[in-house]
């Protein structure tokens, strides 16, 4: 089984993540804060997702990512009118920004891709 972190305090987007990971058989968990989803990649992760408008600093969660992991995919999305956020969370090492449409869209395919 795959596994997927994701840092989102969004409760809609928790769920549907949540649901489509249990559906597609990836193990996943799910993280309000920086913090905690840095101490979630001591165990071997494929995917990590972040919401661009969690409260908990989503770019700077990003570096510390890419300072340890330089491998691992790094998804995020946000609101397609938030280029300048876009471009931040690129230059910390995001490996893909979507719009939320997209991202919503591709959740499925995204999340196969944490499969072993």
């Amino acid at each position: 089984m795959g596994r997927a972190v994701a840092l989102m305090d969004d409760l809609f987007f928790q769920t549907k993540v949540a649901e489509t990971a249990k559906q597609l058989g990836v193990e996943f968990e799910l993280v309000t804060s920086g913090e905690a989803l840095l101490s979630l990649l001591d165990a071997p992760t494929k995917l990590v997702i972040i919401d661009l408008n969690a409260r908990s600093s989503p770019v700077a969660t990003i570096q510390h990512v890419r300072a340890t992991q330089k491998e691992l995919r790094v998804v995020a999305f946000l609101s397609h009118v938030q280029k300048e956020l876009a471009a931040m969370a690129r230059a910390a090492g995001c490996t893909d920004v979507l719009p939320r449409s997209v991202f919503t869209r591709d959740l499925a395919a995204i999340l196969e891709t944490a499969k072993d």
